[in-house]
């Protein structure tokens, strides 16, 4: 979105990540006040909220999968012990209504609220909790939360004195405190006791399961699923939570999720008034599309400041992948990701890919989250006639007729770039990667595949490359471990090493460590600035741009706060309220 377009946008811009805060709407217009939104009328309940989804969970078990459309679903349906506010970044009370610590930092005690119950009618217990911890680190669990949910490497002590009454002890002091709770999603233990027992619990919870049989603590509860279709879900009358007048929430009756792959689709729905709300940002060249909807009061947008959560290149690096394989000499290779690195303009990238409403980036951590980012990394300037410089030390040169350049044995510098079938940016910065490339005689080729094939392959590190994307939970790279160490579940470019790898991963590791047990903000951050510095060093991601990130939805909808981090609106969708067909602010 150019600047302009900003007058169009009746949203408040909050603090240090760009954050904007709406609160409720009114039958007439919001009122400022201090620079605050004012509420001018009481929410209600009722009416169906609709929005699209771009892929389709492959489980209901979000210990087992960290996929968008898992996490959505666990949010949708389920509740947290204690939560990060996605918004304000404060540290609320969720199924933990208060806590006390010790003076070491290390024993926790929390006290669940009472007369919670499962959406079955089954009492919420401190025995779910501790249910929950041993499902997360049983090894016979494939759980995607155990590296996260580790200090010092090792997993939390969780015991119950009393039905209402959690003690979790952290093995040492963990910078972020009970903040990292917000990574636990309460299960049921009544519904999955013998499944664990059994050894088969990673395949409980599964897509088709019936709704009846999902046993949930949050807002919603399924009511229907169709895959490639739809999701339904219904407002659950048990959800503990209420506002602050004493009405339960939800406020909407019922959330709908249309499947919806394509952008372009997607798009149409939104101007049709089939859904509500976009689940991602809005294209850039879609602003002006959307225009006329907003001058007529219809659609708004809402800028949420320089995304956090931006598209990366990754290598694959697992070493027994490339062991037949008679590139494996200089595709692992550092040099060859720094000449890659080298060959692309970010400027041109920014204007051809989100047409100039994006910044340049060299690393995960982005502008957008001010806290962590840090402006100091090593930045690779664009130059081919370095990436060739490069390139050549590795043993790379045109050695015969063709643009492309070889290895000693006339190996082609080739290598195939998988990417996400349906995602614009993607498609067209994997399209700019490979012109970028070709230049420095680097061949590559572009193969795009639905969503949920490209994530099994990265998973399970079947692939050369990958442009793809993550998102994150929290800003705070030690709610991230999973990420960041070599054992991570998220460790894309060497999944689960037992080990790690390289020397650098080890540095890593060991500073990650460092980070997570110190308390004092400053050495924090100078600790993560370390990490920054080694993994810009060691490329084992590349990153490019970071787009400013806008989200587009019906102006039937209101009670947003939305947020920086996915799902911008859907965070907290309790509190999201919605006019009746036909009926608007």
């Amino acid at each position: 979105m150019n600047r302009q377009s900003r007058a169009l946008l009746t949203v408040l811009l909050l603090g240090v990540v760009g954050l904007v805060a709406w609160r409720a709407w009114s039958p007439s217009r919001d009122r400022e006040n201090g620079g605050e939104i004012v509420i001018s009328e009481v929410p209600t309940r009722g009416g169906t909220l609709r929005s699209s989804l771009r892929s389709e969970p492959r489980t209901f078990n979000r210990i087992l999968d960290q996929a968008f459309a898992v996490d959505l679903f666990s949010i949708i349906t389920g509740s947290k012990l204690i939560r990060v506010n996605r918004a304000t970044r404060a540290l609320e009370p969720a199924l933990v209504e208060r806590w006390t610590t010790s003076a070491d930092n290390v024993t926790h005690t929390l006290t669940l609220r009472d007369g919670v119950t499962w959406s079955d009618g089954t009492p919420f217990t401190s025995a779910d909790v501790v249910f929950t911890f041993q499902a997360i680190y049983d090894p016979k669990v494939p759980s995607v939360l155990a590296s996260a949910l580790r200090v010092n490497g090792q997993p939390l002590a969780v015991t119950a004195p009393d039905a209402r009454t959690v003690v979790v002890t952290y093995p040492g002091p963990f910078g972020p405190g009970l903040a990292l709770l917000d990574n636990v999603h309460v299960v049921p233990k009544h519904k999955l006791q013998r499944a664990l027992e059994a050894g088969t619990f990673a395949q409980s919870l599964g897509v088709t399961t019936p709704p009846a049989d999902l046993a949930t603590l949050g807002p919603f509860v399924l009511r229907s699923y169709q895959p490639g279709q739809r999701m339904v879900f219904d407002r659950n009358p048990r959800y503990w939570k209420k506002d602050a007048t004493g009405m339960q929430l939800p406020y909407a009756d019922q959330l709908v999720l249309e499947v919806v792959p394509d952008q372009n689709a997607e798009l149409l729905r939104l101007q049709s008034g089939q859904i509500d709300m976009l689940q991602q940002q809005i294209r850039p060249e879609d602003v002006a599309t959307l225009r006329p909807l907003v001058d007529q009061g219809r659609i708004r947008i809402l800028e949420l400041g320089v995304g956090v959560d931006p598209d990366f290149l990754v290598f694959n690096l697992r070493g027994p992948y490339w062991d037949k394989d008679p590139r494996r000499q200089w595709i692992l290779r550092k040099e060859f990701r720094k000449a890659i690195s080298h060959a692309v303009d970010r400027e041109a990238f920014a204007n051809t890919v989100f047409l100039g409403s994006g910044v340049p980036i060299w690393g995960p951590v982005t502008p957008g989250n001010k806290e962590w980012f840090s402006p100091n990394l090593q930045r690779y300037a664009y130059s081919i006639d370095r990436a060739r410089e490069l390139l050549a030390e590795l043993g790379l040169a045109n050695r015969d007729a063709d643009e492309w350049l070889e290895d000693a044995n006339n190996n082609e510098a080739r290598f195939t770039l998988l990417t996400y079938r349906g995602n614009s940016s993607l498609e067209r910065g994997a399209a700019v990667l490979r012109d970028a490339l070709r230049p420095a005689g680097v061949a590559v080729d572009v193969v795009t595949l639905e969503q949920g094939a490209l994530q099994q392959r990265l998973v399970q590190g079947q692939f050369e490359a990958i442009f793809f994307f993550f998102s994150s939970t929290n800003l705070d790279p030690s709610m991230n471990l999973d990420f960041w160490t070599s054992a991570g579940s998220a460790h894309v470019w060497n999944i689960g090493q037992p080990k790690p790898a390289t020397d650098w991963e080890k540095e890593i590791d060991d500073l990650m460590m460092q980070l997570t047990a110190e308390i004092d903000a400053a050495e924090r951050r100078r600790l993560f600035d370390q990490v920054q510095k080694i993994f810009a060093e060691n490329l084992p991601l590349l990153y490019f741009v970071a787009p400013r990130l806008h989200m587009g939805l019906s102006d039937r909808v209101g009670g947003l706060e939305p947020a920086i981090l996915r799902p911008q609106l859907l965070w907290n969708v309790d509190r999201i309220t919605v006019k009746p067909d036909g009926q608007g602010r």
